[in-house]
């Protein structure tokens, strides 16, 4: 086994393979997580402040049926709390030179997959799109699936144009599921809501909504139930490791397995690389695998994603949240971490329903510290649905190519899907690479402050740059491109503080650094427009 080093991390290690519960001892998922919950909400667990502060806020609600609704929220909060402080109790310290780099066993190739395929086997199919986030991050009061991406089309768009092309093509009936959140859920439903002449079965569920916690007291920020108006920035969704116990507590989980659905494929509604793969789920079917994880090689600009780690012949999930930060450039290393997860994963729904029956899966609980936009320093609590991975008997790893991993978290991202890299089949919804591009990666963009937000993204891009031959582009300050722009190679522009630069229209830039305060005027020569320097 490869080591990747000694590195000290608050991880709890759990062993999957020889794993059991007993069955006499668990009852069913729901059951679990009520007895779990009644312990904290009635003392009989740590936390008791943040127990009382949960009473009251359950109190603040009217009505009857609402608010039973709510306190049952509430104790899946506390009890997922009161992991959390008995873990940070414990002082937990793990030596990372026990975990390694998985091993071949456990990564397969996704060029050794088969190519026949029996298509029958997507009505045994459902999808899953995790449509929990918003667009907050990039200046969106709505959620992002609601973001035109390319050619006026949003990510919910092309979503079901993928899944309405992957029926007709193969006469299956395949649902669609979208997971939403609080933050996302009443948008997403007035998008659905074009589709009601569309054949495709559209299933929406909302996942949980938990209190932030106020980092220097260790108390809940909210004072009342209500997420509506300046409330709302006091709530979070506890990320997409809720998946489970929100398909198991809504009933879709249980109506899928009545349905015959076998196999659940999930994905980031904002990945468009993340679309129906038949070699992958033949491959499912064929190794008869509970649990599959698609992985990439990382790159420079996943600096954040989660990797999978190898301990004791057992495949883990750890994420950028879990590190100590003294070892946090050592997890963004390329040639120190180089698998990605793409948060595309395969899932046997018989298992799942299984592990959910015998009790769930209390699922290694990542926290985030943020500062909320009225400068307080609050705490969330969150799980990653990969994670999953440690509580299925036979899972693995599928290494894909870069092409199925394409998410889009920030307006960078956003250039590369938009930009001629790309086109979108009209028949398929499918992102297209274009083969003009000479070089496997794409490039590494970064955009600064000012092109933080899609609005200002956008006024400051009159049309989406040439980028076919870009290595490179790195833009801070305040910069305007103009209209049929062509950069190649390394570009870096800066404007300093105070100062502006606009790069006229119909220019080409390679390998190019620009600072300074101006209008370029362009010279123009009979097939290229370049930049006097």
């Amino acid at each position: 086994m490869i080591q990747l080093g000694t590195i000290l991390s608050i991880f709890r290690i759990r062993r999957r393979r020889g794993h059991t519960r007993d069955a006499s001892s668990a009852s069913t998922a729901v059951e679990k997580e009520t007895q779990s919950a009644r312990r904290v909400w009635e003392g009989q667990e740590n936390g008791g402040t943040m127990r009382g502060e949960m009473k009251k806020l359950v109190a603040t609600v009217v009505d009857t049926g609402s608010r039973k609704v709510f306190e049952k929220e509430m104790k899946s909060f506390l009890a997922l709390h009161d992991r959390y402080s008995n873990e940070q109790s414990k002082h937990q310290q793990i030596d990372w030179s026990q975990f390694g780099i998985p091993t071949k066993e456990h990564i397969v190739s996704y060029d050794n997959l088969p190519q026949i395929h029996d298509a029958k086997v997507l009505n045994k199919l459902a999808i899953l799109k995790l449509n929990g986030g918003s667009g907050i991050s990039m200046g969106m009061s709505g959620p992002i699936n609601a973001l035109e991406v390319k050619d006026g089309q949003t990510f919910l768009d092309l979503t079901i144009q993928q899944v309405s092309h992957l029926n007709t093509t193969h006469g299956s009936d395949v649902p669609l599921l979208l997971m939403t959140s609080f933050n996302t859920h009443d948008d997403t439903i007035r998008v659905v809501k074009k589709y009601t002449s569309n054949p495709l079965r559209i299933v929406t569920f909302n996942q949980s909504r938990y209190p932030k916690i106020l980092k220097d007291t260790g108390l809940p920020l909210p004072q009342s139930a209500d997420d509506d108006g300046e409330n709302r920035a006091k709530w979070y969704s506890p990320g997409h490791g809720d998946a489970y116990c929100a398909l198991a507590q809504s009933g879709v989980l249980d109506q899928l397995v009545s349905e015959g659905r076998e196999y659940l494929f999930v994905s980031n509604s904002d990945n468009l690389g993340a679309t129906v793969d038949l070699s992958i789920l033949q491959y499912m079917v064929d190794r008869q695998a509970d649990f599959i994880m698609e992985v990439t090689d990382k790159t420079k600009a996943d600096m954040k994603g989660g990797t999978l780690v190898d301990h004791d012949n057992t495949l883990r999930l750890l994420e950028a949240a879990q590190i100590p930060l003294e070892h946090a450039e050592d997890f963004k290393s390329v040639s120190m971490v180089k698998t990605l997860n793409t948060n595309n994963l395969w899932i046997n729904l018989e298992a799942l329903k299984r592990i959910m029956d015998k009790g769930g899966m209390d699922l290694d609980i990542i926290v985030n510290h943020e500062v909320n936009d009225d400068g307080q320093s609050i705490t969330q609590l969150e799980t990653a649905a990969g994670a999953a991975i440690a509580y299925f008997d036979d899972s693995l790893a599928i290494a894909v190519p870069r092409t199925r991993f394409l998410p889009v978290k920030t307006c960078s991202d956003l250039l590369l899907i938009r930009s001629d890299l790309h086109s979108l089949s009209p028949q398929t919804g499918h992102l297209v690479r274009n083969k003009a591009r000479m070089f496997e990666a794409l490039p590494v963009i970064t955009l600064g402050q000012g092109f933080k937000n899609v609005h200002d993204f956008q006024r400051r891009f009159k049309t989406t740059p040439s980028i076919l031959e870009l290595d490179h582009l790195s833009v801070s300050g305040d910069v305007y491109f103009g209209r049929n722009v062509t950069l190649k190679g390394t570009v870096i522009v800066v404007a300093n503080d105070g100062q502006r630069i606009d790069i006229p229209d119909g220019c080409i830039l390679e390998n190019r650094l620009i600072s300074g305060n101006f209008t370029m005027v362009a010279y123009f020569f009979p097939d290229i427009v370049r930049i006097p320097f």
